[in-house]
């Protein structure tokens, strides 16, 4: 080419021109940025859709599966309890053979069932509830952290442990231990109907004094755990001014943490008794198959809601009929459990209103 001519071609093996070093003008870069946050935007709004409709749809098919529970028992309990001759609420017969329902003779209620799964909770609760948060304070407040890591750890594993273990060793270790203590109550606080002899042999154990320890022991890592949680997410600094306007150790935890966690523990206190309502292989391994009308003692014995059921499964198996009268029973146990929990949340959401 001449030496006016210009290069209009690259040379072979030449790189082609270089445009990442381009400047755009304010304009279009800010063009840009916009176009780029409109789609971050839309992105992020989508997945706050979709978690929004997932999250939705989750609670509403919990609600389903639950009114569904309660419709398919309240179903398969009305033809029983249509043939029941005797009160269903505050009857203690329970005759519900299938000869019983041929003849027309079935009696089934559940008064005695509510009394030992009544008695036997709210004694395991009363045991369990302050001894938890006792060991919750101790695990938080008192021991390093290297100390109160293993010992929380140890308290948890009793939440492992099978409830058939509980119950052997309840009635074959603990009762016998427990019987000495069990007969001074009867003897010196017998006046008290807590403590009045019943029907039920005290030396032999089955009774809702054991079960309720053992009941009590299953509960405290539930209420110790939760319990430990929520003392552990008081504000330091409130903390902080209970002791710069000089308040003791207790003092602290008593105008700080107690108030704080307050609504916590009693979730908790709900929640494991929820879980003694329902306990059915440890119960129906310690008590004793009392029947007819017994006293509002611990030193009693009989059926639970679910020990019953779990006892007689063997008897109603292949009669449409008996097993209405138990699914009337669970049907029970179940409409027992809502109202326990709603008693808790009316509770906690009062303190915390308060």
């Amino acid at each position: 080419m001449g030496p006016g001519s210009t290069e209009t071609s690259s040379s072979p093996g030449a790189m082609p021109p270089d445009r990442s070093d381009r400047r755009l003008t304010p304009e279009a870069d800010q063009a840009e940025q916009e176009l780029h946050r409109g789609l971050h935007d839309h992105r992020g709004a989508f997945a706050d859709r979709m978690f929004a409709g997932l999250a939705s749809w989750t609670g509403v098919f919990v609600i389903v599966v639950i009114a569904g529970i309660g419709i398919a028992l309240l179903v398969d309990a009305i033809p029983a309890l249509t043939r029941n001759n005797v009160n269903f609420l505050f009857s203690s017969d329970w005759k519900v053979g299938a000869q019983d329902f041929a003849d027309g003779q079935a009696r089934f209620g559940i008064w005695e069932l509510f009394r030992a799964t009544a008695l036997s909770s709210l004694f395991a609760l009363v045991l369990a509830t302050p001894i938890a948060i006792g060991i919750a304070v101790f695990l938080v407040e008192y021991v390093p952290k290297r100390i109160s890591r293993p010992l929380s750890a140890a308290i948890d594993l009793l939440a492992a442990v099978p409830s058939i273990i509980y119950g052997l060793w309840g009635i074959y270790i603990l009762a016998p231990f427990i019987a000495p203590f069990a007969q001074w109550l009867n003897d010196n606080l017998g006046w008290f109907f807590l403590f009045s002899t019943g029907k039920t042999s005290i030396s032999g154990g089955g009774t809702i004094f054991t079960a309720g320890i053992v009941l009590a022991i299953m509960m405290l890592p539930i209420i110790t755990s939760i319990t430990r949680e929520v003392l552990r997410q008081t504000p330091a600094g409130q903390k902080e001014a209970a002791q710069a306007l000089g308040a003791t150790k207790w003092e602290v935890i008593r105008m700080t943490s107690f108030p704080y966690a307050r609504s916590g523990m009693i979730s908790a206190a709900m929640l494991a008794l929820g879980r003694a309502l329902g306990e059915t292989i440890a119960v129906m391994i310690i008590l004793s198959a009392a029947v007819g009308r017994l006293k509002w003692s611990l030193f009693e014995g009989g059926d639970t809601f679910a020990s019953k059921i779990a006892r007689d499964v063997g008897e109603f198996i292949g009669s449409k009929d008996a097993q209405g009268a138990y699914i009337a029973a669970g049907l029970v146990l179940f409409v027992l459990t809502f109202v326990v929990n709603a008693i808790a949340r009316a509770v906690a959401g009062g303190k915390v209103n308060g």
